[in-house]
């Protein structure tokens, strides 16, 4: 099978405080033959890059994934939020694909793509207590008090560490927070007093910013078997 893309490029930045890495890909989708349907051949590009991008990471690691213009870099960053490598599915390819078409007309497969994946593990076990024994993280997430799983449809990084620390603080409203109730004034005012932007996804430098503005807390992203 021919392939679709050229590296022209690769830096690689460790962050050992979150147990996480950045790596930046400059990236050349080759073009398509002349009889070949052009998103077809972008789709079909970008799960090729993908699963390059991913090949040495385990199916339990945690990935967020941006992609942008080299040469037009003013314009806004496409991306996938922080999700589990195994959850990258062709579904999820195709709806960046269509987030591309909608959201920046001006943006071109067929120039220098910059692409930034950003890494980390999770956590070892789930607690004191209680082995998971194989149970899936939906099932331990009913059963431990300290699994939260956060539901919400954006900014889930700004929900997942308002959540932690209202638990770790003991606050009244940790419980309504956790089923996403009375968190959103929250979660607005905390992104207005970093600054930060979610609706491109989540990623490490982004956690950098909120782990500055909260220096009494540690935010750390850890996984099985490390």
């Amino acid at each position: 099978m021919a392939r679709r893309f050229e590296i022209e490029g690769t830096i690689t930045r460790q962050y050992s405080r979150f147990c996480a890495t950045r790596t930046q890909l400059v990236v050349s989708l080759l073009r398509p033959a002349n009889d070949t349907d052009l998103v077809c051949h972008f789709l079909a590009s970008l799960n090729d890059l993908f699963r390059y991008a991913l090949l040495n990471l385990s199916e339990s690691y945690m990935v967020g994934i941006t992609i942008q213009n080299r040469g037009n870099q003013n314009d806004k960053p496409i991306g996938i939020s922080f999700r589990r490598k195994d959850q990258l599915a062709a579904d999820v390819i195709l709806f960046l694909v269509q987030k591309v078409s909608q959201s920046n007309c001006r943006f071109n497969a067929l120039v220098k793509l910059i692409m930034t994946v950003h890494s980390g593990i999770m956590p070892v076990g789930f607690g004191r207590g209680m082995k998971s024994r194989g149970r899936p993280l939906s099932v331990m997430a009913l059963l431990k008090r300290s699994v939260v799983v956060v539901k919400a449809a954006e900014n889930c990084l700004a929900h997942a560490i308002i959540i932690a620390i209202a638990k770790v603080e003991n606050f009244p409203n940790y419980a309504s927070f956790r089923d996403g109730i009375k968190i959103r004034p929250v979660v607005r005012k905390l992104l207005a007093d970093t600054c930060i932007a979610l609706s491109g996804g989540g990623g490490i430098p982004k956690l950098i910013i909120f782990q500055e503005h909260f220096l009494e807390y540690k935010h750390r992203l850890s996984s099985s078997g490390m």
